[in-house]
């Protein structure tokens, strides 16, 4: 029950901050370009029970991925809505990216912390699981970051792609986005395209932001909760 508890806590406090993130950028990337829609619905907050989805929480214990409920974004009210729309799909794994940055750099500062009198072996106990938090907070953030950027609609990165093509080509793309969960999970489960293409790229992101505690990241990242 113990190691139960410690693993799920190493996973949790990372993992919802981590989707918690994502969202409030989506939200407040639209609010600065002119829709107020999760502002109004309170969904600006760092308040992970704002966003919670408790399928996309249970599967990111499950499967290694999650998500929370999506922000709302009524995109007739950008500005610039083909334009603006770039941008606040492009925020949630921008985020990601900079929390995995961020989370990187603590790692590594993170053996010169003391505590006064403490013994340097306790002071380093009493930081492993801040340190375990840290490594799964590299891994979490970037495969969110990665995965989203998959250039299909409703993912961030097809969101991004819609903005970016001609009126025409656009169009045709968005027509997908009714269907693109479904595409995106025969590619992930029926093709090799995770282990060939993902799974790659989430290798050298963890080895570039990482260096020498990468092993740790993919250890604690194979912790099995369930």
């Amino acid at each position: 029950m113990d190691e139960f508890l410690l693993k799920l806590s190493i996973k949790l406090v990372p993992g919802l901050f981590a989707i918690t993130c994502h969202e409030v950028s989506h939200g407040f990337v639209a609010w600065r370009f002119g829709d107020p829609t999760a502002k109004m619905e309170g969904r600006l907050t760092l308040n992970p029970l704002k966003h919670i989805d408790i399928i996309g929480t249970l599967m990111l214990f499950i499967v290694g991925i999650g998500w929370a409920k999506p922000v709302p974004v009524m995109i007739e009210n950008l500005r610039n809505p083909k334009r603006d729309m770039v941008w606040v799909s492009a925020a949630g794994p921008v985020t990601n990216l900079t929390l995995a940055l961020a989370s990187a750099a603590l790692l590594r500062i993170l053996p010169d912390f003391s505590f006064g009198t403490l013994e340097a072996s306790t002071a380093l106990q009493l930081l492993k699981p801040v340190e375990y938090m840290l490594a799964f907070s590299i891994y979490i953030n970037l495969l969110l970051a990665i995965f989203n950027m998959i250039p299909i609609p409703p993912l961030d990165g097809g969101r991004v792609l819609v903005g970016l093509l001609p009126y025409r080509q656009a169009m045709a793309l968005g027509r997908i986005e009714p269907y693109g969960m479904i595409i995106i999970i025969l590619l992930v489960f029926f093709t090799p395209i995770f282990s060939y293409i993902l799974s790659p790229i989430l290798a050298t992101g963890i080895d570039l932001l990482a260096g020498p505690y990468s092993m740790l990241v993919y250890g604690v990242a194979s912790f099995k909760i369930f």
